[in-house]
């Protein structure tokens, strides 16, 4: 229940704060931390806090501004602690994205390294999928994890992949909620704060940053994205959690596979030294990364995908958290493949358009308490710079019956298109971003 009723004297007033940012100027740190725990407690009213929020999105703030608010934001919560583990600590977030399983198989490969990877991850809303549901496809495996079985986990398996527990952070999970009604997700500073207040909080000592761009991304514009990421490196360096970024591209779907079983059967693919390029290759990019910040610059990456250490810490990470690695995945009973209807090059498919599609057929959920259906989704049997010839496989849509087929495939009207050259090959990853100070 929140508590209205106003203390003797409040030290500040909401109106003041809004005001000041909304006329461009700075906020002094004692009167944006309060207007974040005052917001908390319910004595800052959500009306007040939309209009700062609109405030911020119009413009701007300063480094120090989003660093003490994201201090805010953490110090509304539970700060977590992994000291005591006896090894380094790193974490990955991802941005988002279409056929975006990279943690699947990543987690389990720097672990292997003899490094803790504590993996707070999310479920899936809209167009892109969350790692929560994919690890639901396989029969047992559970995400909810008390923070004691985390550690004893990440001491005795080196990797966890669990849902966050509601006491990181609670500022941002309101102000979240507020954001998504007032027109202000986009608001870099707050989408900063959200993403760092919760990893930082976690209590990891060094973080790797995906943040994607493209028809796919939630930041589709790429100097967007290069300025999102450098903010959140600023924000992981100013509170001293080790912190580096890739700006990946996701114009794309990533890898052959997009919904939750498939995915889980390609990122298996990659941990047993398979898969497709596209996914092996931001996979040893990411822990490459992860293992120089956590003091392992020299391992050998691809090798623990070659000779099976990332395998059996895959199989050890599933078991831990009652999963069956060896279980039959949910298979579609019902598909659908569209052909080529010409001999020619694969020019674009577009992540957007797709992931479109497969949270129609049920891979998704338009709202949070919606279901998903861990076995729908799309195989793709060409990616763009292929040749392919007429008759043979683009794709293929699949799920436990037909009935969302036929919006599945309006969704896919015009998201992917043939031409008569390859068209120019563009780097999956585009730039690194490290802190400069």
């Amino acid at each position: 229940m929140s508590d209205t009723t106003p203390s003797a004297v409040e030290p500040f007033d909401a109106v003041d704060v809004i005001r000041t940012k909304r006329d461009g100027g700075r906020i002094d740190e004692g009167a944006l931390r309060w207007m974040i725990d005052a917001f908390t407690r319910g004595y800052v009213a959500d009306a007040q806090m939309a209009a700062f929020a609109m405030a911020v999105l119009l413009n701007g703030m300063e480094r120090d501004e989003i660093r003490v608010m994201t201090d805010a934001m953490i110090a509304s919560g539970e700060r977590m602690s992994f000291a005591g583990l006896g090894k380094p600590t790193v974490d990955k977030h991802s941005t988002g994205g279409v056929g975006d399983k990279i943690t699947l198989p990543l987690a389990p490969l720097v672990a292997a390294f003899g490094v803790a990877v504590p993996q707070l991850s999310g479920r899936g809303l809209g167009h892109t999928g969350g790692t929560l549901d994919k690890l639901e496809s396989i029969p047992g495996w559970r995400a909810a994890l008390s923070n004691d079985e985390m550690t004893a986990q990440l001491r005795d398996v080196g990797a966890v992949i669990c849902a966050a527990g509601s006491g990181l952070a609670p500022a941002d999970k309101r102000l979240y909620a507020l954001r998504d009604v007032t027109g202000t997700v986009e608001a870099i500073p707050l989408i900063a704060s959200s993403i760092m207040s919760k990893k930082i909080a976690e209590g990891t000592d060094a973080l790797v940053l995906d943040v994607k761009f493209g028809s796919g991304a939630f930041m589709r514009d790429f100097d967007r994205a290069r300025e999102l990421a450098r903010t959140m490196v600023e924000l992981g360096t100013d509170s001293g959690v080790r912190t580096t970024a890739l700006l990946t591209d996701m114009d794309a779907p990533l890898g052959l596979a997009i919904g939750n079983a498939n995915e889980v059967r390609e990122s298996v693919e990659v941990l047993a030294g398979g898969g497709p390029a596209d996914v092996v290759e931001l996979t040893v990019a990411l822990a490459r990364e992860m293992l120089a910040l956590a003091g392992r610059p020299d391992a050998d990456v691809e090798g623990a995908l070659r000779d099976g250490r990332a395998m059996d810490a895959w199989r050890r990470m599933i078991l831990a958290q009652d999963g069956d690695p060896d279980a039959p995945l949910p298979v579609a009973a019902e598909t659908h493949t569209v052909v080529a209807p010409r001999d020619g090059y694969v020019m674009r498919l577009d992540a957007y358009g797709f992931g479109v599609a497969a949270w129609r057929l049920g891979a998704g959920r338009a709202r949070a308490e919606d279901p998903v259906l861990h076995s729908a989704g799309i195989d793709l049997h060409a990616k763009p710079g292929d040749r392919v010839s007429a008759g043979q496989p683009l794709f293929t849509i699949g799920g436990p019956d037909d009935t969302r087929f036929a919006r599945a495939l309006d969704s896919l009207e015009g998201a992917w298109e043939l031409g008569d050259a390859a068209p120019e090959r563009t780097p999956l990853v585009r730039e690194r971003i490290a802190s400069t100070s």
